[in-house]
C-alpha cells in the first residue's frame, strides 16, 4: 500500500510517499519525498491552484490509498493561520475529489508514534524518522528535500504506518 504524508503550509507544503513492506512487521520503503514551494509574489489563488496542480501530479503518480496530514491545532502567529487553513482545505479538497482516505495526526500523536515521547523536540523526531526509514541513502541536499516540511510529512506517512497496527522491524 502507498502512503502519501503532508505536511501543510501555503508556502512550503512537505510531501512524504511510503510503500508498506509486504510483511506485518516490515519496514515500510520511501519512495519519495520533497516539497511544493509556491511563490510569494503570487496571489493566494495562484499559490492554492499551484499547490493542487502539484500535488495531483504526485497522486496521479504514486496512486496512493491513503493520505496522512499533520491537523493544526495551535497558531502563535496569527498571520499565518489562514494561508495555512487554507492550503489545507485545498489538500484535503484535492483528496477528496480523489476518493483517497484521510488520516489527520497532531504533531503530538506524531512525536509519540516516532519517538515514544510526547514532548519531543523537532530535530529528535525528525531524526527518529530519519533512522527507522533509513534515509542515509537517500541525497538529502538534492532540490527540495533539505526541507524540514518533507521530513516532517515523512513523519506524518510513518505516523500512519505505526498506528495502523504496522510494527517496525
Amino acid at each position: 500500500m502507498i502512503i502519501i504524508g503532508i505536511d501543510p503550509g501555503s508556502a512550503i507544503t512537505g510531501f512524504g510517499v511510503l510503500k508498506t513492506p509486504e510483511k506485518k512487521n516490515g519496514k515500510p520503503e520511501v519512495i519519495d519525498f520533497g516539497c511544493i514551494i509556491t511563490d510569494p509574489k503570487e496571489n493566494d489563488g495562484d499559490r492554492l491552484k499551484k499547490l493542487s496542480n502539484d500535488l495531483n501530479r504526485l497522486i496521479e503518480k504514486y496512486k496512493p490509498k491513503v493520505m496522512a496530514v499533520e491537523r493544526l491545532f495551535f497558531f502563535k502567529n496569527l498571520k499565518t493561520v489562514m494561508p495555512v487553513s487554507q492550503a489545507k482545505g485545498v489538500i484535503l479538497l484535492t483528496a477528496a475529489k480523489k476518493k483517497i482516505p484521510i488520516y489527520e495526526f497532531t504533531p503530538l500523536q506524531v512525536k509519540m508514534a516516532i519517538t515514544g515521547y510526547g514532548k519531543a523536540e523537532k530535530k529528535q523526531v525528525q531524526k527518529m524518522t530519519e533512522i527507522l526509514l533509513d534515509l542515509k541513502d537517500f541525497d538529502m541536499k538534492e532540490k527540495n528535500r533539505n526541507k524540514d516540511d518533507a521530513s516532517d510529512a515523512l513523519g506524518v506517512a510513518l505516523c500512519y504506518h505505526i498506528k495502523s497496527n504496522c510494527v517496525l522491524a
